[in-house]
């Protein structure tokens, strides 16, 4: 193995339609309780969100740079069920529910093992410069469409 490849970021690894992210909590994401912060399951959910994207050949920063737009979070429901502490290994599992022309819907897990500690559904919006939702491009809808949670 060369020293570039184990020099690369985590991207987590699809299992059929779900995407798997691994998070190690590290001290800076604890609370004075010794838990995970709850706005930081949020940053983990962010990261498995992006990897997702990515792995599925979405390249965000390119529609950013070439002025088509972004996603933003539209809308954002999470419940937490149990607490993750130092050093715990977790892994954000994320799956793609619903495509809409401007927006996606996609849940998230955050799980320690078989335990599910957060459980979250995101709506992001794929929003022109000017701030306005606009039509997601057609390839990246193509693509969704292969990763999207028929069961729903």
């Amino acid at each position: 193995m060369t020293a570039e490849a184990t020099d690369l970021p985590l991207e987590g690894r699809f299992e059929g339609i779900e995407h798997r992210f691994p998070v190690r909590v590290y001290f800076e994401d604890t609370d004075l309780s010794g838990i995970v912060y709850h706005a930081n399951y949020l940053r983990f959910m962010e990261r498995a969100r992006s990897a997702m994207l990515r792995a599925a050949g979405i390249d965000q920063r390119a529609a950013h740079e070439a002025g088509e737009g972004a996603y933003a979070v539209r809308d954002l429901h999470i419940r937490y069920l149990a607490p993750a502490k130092l050093d715990d290994t977790l892994s954000v599992v994320t799956r793609l529910e619903r495509i809409r022309a401007a927006s996606v819907v996609i849940h998230q897990r955050v799980m320690l093992g078989g335990l599910l500690l957060a459980d979250a559904r995101v709506e992001a919006a794929f929003v022109a410069p000017n701030g306005r939702a606009r039509r997601q491009p057609a390839e990246w809808v193509r693509r969704f469409e292969a990763l999207v949670d028929k069961g729903n």
